[in-house]
């Protein structure tokens, strides 16, 4: 009989496995863009809705500007994205979309895209884990 730990035994280690094996195949799929799991979460949200708040980015990715900040600023030294002050709160900062992030969103997707085709292989139905993930993830929120 093959005795399982504790550990191996909580749900929360296994979407902590989950969520770190998700970021190693991004991480490889974005390697040559030079790009983080989280640093794609950005662009995906300025994708959707450019010149937005910092706050606003973090409210989005469910992320705290002490955690923001750093991502954002490695993003602007790697030509991804500027940052200027906003006009009606100085204490603000509006982040935009830089040339090179609106040419290279094609080809981001398309090897996202690949990556997610690559798990049909596998006879991983895409659609199903999402919907298990955001009913996980719905049940958990009610639990904070």
């Amino acid at each position: 009989m093959i005795k399982t730990s504790k550990l191996d035994q909580q749900i929360c280690f296994e979407v902590y496995k989950a969520a770190g094996n998700f970021a190693k195949l991004y991480a490889r799929t974005l390697e040559p863009f030079n790009l983080t799991f989280t640093q794609y979460l950005v662009l995906l949200t300025l994708w959707e809705e450019d010149h937005l708040l910092t706050k606003d980015i973090g409210i989005r990715l469910d992320l705290g500007i002490g955690t923001l900040n750093p991502i954002v600023n490695r993003m602007i030294d790697r030509g991804w994205i500027v940052k200027q002050q906003s006009e009606l709160d100085k204490r603000a900062s509006i982040i935009s979309l830089t040339e090179q992030a609106k040419v290279q969103e094609q080809a981001i997707e398309t090897a996202i895209i690949e990556t997610i085709i690559s798990c049909n292989y596998f006879d991983v139905n895409a659609e199903e884990i999402m919907i298990s993930l955001k009913n996980l993830n719905a049940f958990l929120k009610q639990l904070v």
